[in-house]
């Protein structure tokens, strides 16, 4: 009882202190979103670390309790914060936002967040049409076969099988990958440079499998992304299914008038 008092306490100090960086004209559902937000990055607070509930917010930001739902409810679509019903209100674990040709790791680094790759299997494998064919090999060239867990902050996010010539890049399953990072690994052992990618990008619902290693329910439907990435020399190197969970992920598209 007495941690749950400290946690109002808390709560209410940085809601009313962040409260300063709003605009007075700022609607008031929109003050305490900007105040969760200035609580979130300047207090450093974590995934999985406590929010106060929204009716904390609102007697705290003196509104309605459908205000301060709405503000949450907001924040909650953004991917800023995570309600559990019954247990309260929490920092959310981040989206990846797969706007910038970056893996995992750089991506969650620059944000200060801990990416880890977990290996599944590594291998060499005969090839086949629907992953020879877009790296510019013969239909049965060998590839060495990566599968991993990717997880930020120890939460799954995604399932990825990476697959690359054989011919080239076979020493990839007798040694650790480079900070977890296939992308270090590949520039830095072996001196390629990545450029762009080609995607394509759908759902699918996930099998036992996928459903076991993203701690999801069977059937929940995944963010299937395939991409053909390319080196700066315009070459095909790398082939990549990911299969990511459609809470964690979203993608930022622009797009201009002709």
């Amino acid at each position: 009882m007495m941690q749950n008092r400290l946690t109002y306490r808390m709560g209410t100090h940085r809601a009313n202190r962040a409260t300063s960086f709003a605009s007075p004209k700022m609607p008031a559902y929109k003050a305490i979103q900007v105040a969760v937000q200035q609580m979130i990055d300047t207090d450093g607070l974590r995934p999985g670390d406590n929010l106060p509930s929204e009716r904390e917010l609102a007697k705290s930001h003196s509104v309605s309790l459908m205000t301060a739902r709405a503000a949450l409810t907001g924040l909650e679509r953004q991917g800023l914060v995570e309600r559990r019903p019954g247990s309260g209100t929490f920092v959310a674990v981040p989206k990846i936002n797969y706007n910038k040709l970056m893996s995992t790791t750089e991506l969650m680094g620059a944000r200060g967040l801990q990416a880890a790759s977990r290996v599944l299997s590594s291998r060499i494998i005969e090839g086949f049409s629907e992953v020879t064919a877009p790296l510019g090999l013969p239909d049965r060239a060998p590839l060495v076969k990566l599968r991993r867990l990717r997880l930020v902050q120890k939460q799954r996010l995604a399932l990825e099988t990476s697959y690359l010539p054989a011919e080239h890049f076979k020493s990839i399953i007798d040694a650790p990958l480079k900070n977890g990072s296939l992308f270090n690994t590949l520039e830095e052992r072996f001196g390629v440079q990545l450029a762009y990618a080609d995607e394509e990008v759908d759902a699918i619902a996930a099998d036992t499998r996928v459903a076991t290693h993203l701690q999801i329910l069977s059937g929940s439907a995944v963010l299937r992304i395939r991409q053909v990435i390319y080196s700066t020399s315009g070459l095909p190197v790398l082939y990549v299914v990911g299969l990511y969970r459609g809470d964690r992920h979203r993608l930022l598209i622009r797009r201009a008038r002709p």
